[in-house]
């Protein structure tokens, strides 16, 4: 056998061994293709102290890519994607980025477009929960006897509720518990709802997402009323006070309409029968020179509400005839 037929062998078994290994990888690269897919996946905060996102999204939407059956073990629990806030303030809404890992190195990952969120200061508050009670008719609530307490807290008496959340919710929040049908006698209801309503009246949206997330440590409460019989409204008058000060010198105050001269009173029927008028608020007129008209709060006593909250007291002011109006 010649030298050039044996190295013509070798050469073909390198070329047969070369196109069998190349033949090899084609087949497990068809079977085991480059992947790309996506995954939604939850979002993890980092948020400063005192500082609370306002309806941030929970999740993102995350592309990744990789051998098919390498990307076939990727779920949630290894695909991590953060967001950090530790530079944000109170404000304007603010856009954050999202990035995203994967545990396994084999993967590769795109991070989602950055998110709007708006950030506010977390604050903590103390509501005491009032009471919101109808007595039946003939009746009337005793607002002394009326109370709402907190089962198992350690104060329970008068309850209060701690609200941890935004302070833009915080603006003039209350905590009602509303007692259901008309109070007649002694009364408790137990277990009854504690409702946070906003600025507006409403009951705050507790279903908008924050992070951190709010509290509320009192949810329920219980709630004791005391009724008693007796007339629950009556009318009374109206009466003026001496102005403060009187009209400038030369000028004289010859009148006085007040509107409306009665209203009508509520609350407890032994306060309502020590009430026989309510006086008005005394007025400046050291500047008034001809009719002045003004609107006045009625200042009901504690215990009582009216029918009207202001007063329309009208004042006739005319020269004084024997004396020269002040220059």
């Amino acid at each position: 056998m010649s030298m050039t037929l044996i190295t013509n062998e070798w050469r073909l078994k390198l070329l047969a061994f070369a196109l069998g290994v190349l033949m090899l990888g084609a087949v497990a690269f068809s079977q085991n293709p480059p992947t790309t897919k996506s995954l939604t996946v939850p979002l993890h905060y980092t948020v400063p102290p005192n500082i609370v996102l306002i309806n941030p999204p929970a999740q993102a939407n995350v592309t990744y890519s990789g051998l098919a059956d390498v990307i076939s073990h990727v779920d949630t629990s290894n695909l991590i994607a953060t967001v950090n806030a530790t530079g944000v303030l109170p404000g304007s809404p603010v856009r954050l980025n999202i990035v995203v890992r994967s545990l396994d190195q084999r993967v590769q990952v795109q991070n989602p477009p950055p998110i709007a969120v708006t950030v506010d200061t977390l604050q903590t508050v103390t509501l005491p929960v009032q009471i919101n009670a109808r007595a039946a008719p003939g009746w009337s609530i005793d607002p002394t006897k009326t109370l709402a307490t907190c089962p198992g807290a350690p104060n329970p008496n008068p309850c209060k509720v701690h609200f941890s959340g935004p302070v833009s919710w915080e603006t003039n929040l209350k905590a009602i518990a509303t007692m259901q049908g008309n109070a007649i006698g002694v009364q408790d209801a137990l277990n009854q709802p504690v409702q946070l309503q906003n600025a507006s009246g409403n009951s705050l949206d507790l279903t908008v997402r924050t992070v951190p997330l709010y509290s509320v440590d009192v949810t329920s409460v219980d709630i004791h009323t005391e009724a008693v019989q007796g007339t629950t409204s009556a009318p009374v008058a109206l009466v003026d006070s001496p102005p403060s000060h009187g009209p400038p010198q030369g000028y004289r105050l010859t009148a006085i309409t007040i509107t409306p001269l009665l209203v009508t009173i509520s609350g407890d029927p032994g306060v309502l029968l020590r009430v026989r008028s309510i006086v008005l608020p005394p007025i400046d007129l050291s500047n008034s020179t001809s009719d002045a008209t003004f609107q006045v709060a009625i200042p009901y006593p504690n215990g009582v509400t009216g029918s009207v909250a202001n007063a329309t007291v009208k004042y006739t002011i005319s020269r004084n005839p024997n004396v020269s109006p002040t220059p």
